[in-house]
């Protein structure tokens, strides 16, 4: 399992460079809008093919199959996509590495889960540590970086919920089976919720480069990341799978200075560290 979850993440840590640099030249509502074409489509061809060794889908599952789509596009995949347009890829990916927190938040609200002492000390550590890095710039309410920070807080929590809600469907389909659907039905509730945004749909002005920047983002971010995401839940617990999302911003960090120059702070660096730290904690409490 080890060398699928260090595959995700690095595909995972890459999808933080991609975003970043294709919101520089298209709205981030038709990334999101484009991307999910993509996978779907992607899926979409896979199902044809395997349309005979799908499993049926019992009608008490289909609500929560809604609810994942919901989750996976019109919320997670929009929030992250514009919210990283107005901050860093290693931001972004720290808040990701908080996703093991969020969980153990999620599954102590919702499942009965215990926060023993430890794993609390964890996350207020971890807390801390980030909103170290939110003041990198200074808090300023009005300032796009700052916005873009919580967003992509927001949707890392979501990924918590997508992680730990979609676990047992994975389990039950199957974690391509279970990706296909959440991507499917993702792109079917986001689509009539682009058509409501403020923005112009025009694909004159996507360029080439940018058509290859959104099949990365759609085939491989999207589908192969999440199906590999779910696999690795189908064969561990979802906190211990999620912990490592804390070597995104490592990843990203080392991705994004070799690709786009952008160099750490020392705020980022200790902010990070210890977000890490907590989280790491939190896991061992």
């Amino acid at each position: 399992m080890y060398p699928i979850l260090l595959l995700q993440q690095l595909i995972a840590s890459s999808t933080h460079l991609f975003a970043k640099s294709i919101t520089a030249s298209l709205h981030p509502a038709l990334v999101v809008l484009l991307r999910g074409a993509f996978s779907s489509a992607a899926y979409g061809i896979w199902m044809l093919f395997q349309r005979k060794k799908l499993r049926t889908f019992e009608t008490s599952d289909i609500i929560g199959f809604l609810v994942l789509g919901l989750i996976n596009m019109p919320i997670n995949q929009l929030m992250f996509i514009w919210g990283v347009s107005y901050t860093t890829a290693p931001n972004a990916a720290l808040a990701y590495a908080l996703t093991p927190a969020f969980v153990l938040i999620i599954a102590s609200s919702f499942y009965g889960e215990k926060i023993t002492r430890w794993k609390l000390i964890g996350i207020i550590i971890a807390i801390i540590g980030t909103v170290l890095v939110l003041l990198e710039r200074g808090l300023e309410f009005n300032s796009k970086h700052f916005w873009g920070n919580i967003m992509v807080l927001g949707a890392s929590c979501s990924w918590a919920f997508y992680t730990t809600l979609g676990k047992k469907f994975a389990q039950k389909y199957g974690a391509l089976q279970s990706t296909a659907i959440t991507m499917i039905s993702g792109f079917l509730l986001y689509s009539p919720i682009f058509a409501l945004l403020p923005v112009e749909f025009n694909l004159s002005i996507v360029t080439p480069f940018n058509w290859i920047q959104l099949f990365y983002l759609g085939v491989i971010t999207s589908g192969a990341g999440y199906a590999l995401w779910y696999y690795a839940l189908t064969k561990g617990d979802a906190s211990k799978v999620a912990v490592f999302n804390n070597l995104q911003p490592i990843f990203t960090t080392i991705l994004a200075y070799i690709f786009l120059g952008t160099q750490p702070s020392g705020l980022f660096i200790v902010g990070g560290a210890i977000a890490i730290f907590g989280v790491i904690l939190t896991q061992r409490g």
